[in-house]
């Protein structure tokens, strides 16, 4: 066996020592730059900010329209955004965060996501079989965007339930449907749906149009066996001037409606629908 002479075994020990302790004084010397260097360009955070980051729920969800709790936090105290503006944090979650800022939350009106379709697999016509991925905006791209005969339809493939991170929304019978229980208006599922079908209403409303096709009605027919043709039935049975025909399309002013239902009473294709 060779034996490892005494003077190179020595000579290793000292490189290996020299090189532990130049390691040690280069880790010192960063240490105290990075130390100074934070003293330098140190930024106070306001306290306030703090708290109120404390107030939200953490969801992250970007629905009140900025990148995260931690930025409208910072929103808030600077006066950019107001205290009720988490649209998931509940009345005394905007309350806590008023008496942080020394303001009233005053009352916020819970809203809920819509699905604007109603043509479930049984009442819409198809063009063709679609075997592709599963996701709406990838179904987008192959001819006539997606394989149902109305344009404007929910392709059913469920980008949106995707998007929603409160199990909120999933695919029924071939069209995304919204439990208005679990929605908390984050508008991610309205982002994600390449259709734009999905709007925000109130919670409280007590009547929807199921339908977003801007076709005349002889072309809603043969696609879809429901959707609005535009006939202005609904139009006419409104005493409080709430819901008009544009563009072939039925739609509601809920800052007039009654919920007096006579327009899903009449309407001949039941696309108003009780929510």
């Amino acid at each position: 066996m060779m034996m490892i002479p005494y003077m190179v075994l020595a000579f290793s020990i000292k490189n290996i020592l020299i090189a532990g302790a130049a390691v040690g004084v280069l880790g010192l010397i960063l240490g105290v730059a990075l130390g100074i260097f934070g003293k330098i360009f140190f930024v106070a955070v306001d306290e306030r900010e703090v708290e109120v980051r404390e107030c939200l729920p953490g969801n992250n969800c970007g629905g009140c329209g900025y990148a995260g709790c931690d930025g409208l936090a910072a929103a808030i105290v600077k006066g950019e955004a107001p205290v009720n503006g988490c649209p998931v944090a509940n009345a005394e979650a905007h309350a806590a965060i008023g008496a942080i800022m020394g303001q009233e939350a005053g009352a916020v009106e819970k809203k809920v996501a819509f699905v604007k379709c109603s043509g479930t697999c049984d009442k819409t016509e198809r063009k063709y079989n679609y075997y592709g991925i599963n996701d709406c905006r990838k179904a987008m791209l192959v001819p006539g965007q997606g394989d149902k005969m109305c344009s404007y339809g929910c392709l059913g493939f469920g980008s949106c339930v995707s998007a929603c991170a409160f199990d909120a929304i999933h695919v029924v019978d071939g069209v995304a449907v919204v439990d208005k229980e679990k929605c908390v208006s984050c508008g991610k599922c309205v982002a994600a749906c390449p259709k734009n079908l999905i709007e925000i209403v109130p919670y409280s409303a007590p009547v929807a149009v199921a339908c977003s096709s801007l076709d005349k009605g002889k072309d809603v027919r043969v696609a879809c066996k429901t959707g609005c043709i535009g006939c202005s039935i609904c139009v006419k049975q409104c005493e409080f001037d709430a819901i008009h025909v544009e563009d072939n399309l039925a739609k509601i002013d809920y800052s007039k409606c009654t919920g007096c239902g006579k327009c899903a009473e009449k309407c001949p294709q039941k696309i108003i629908v009780a929510r």
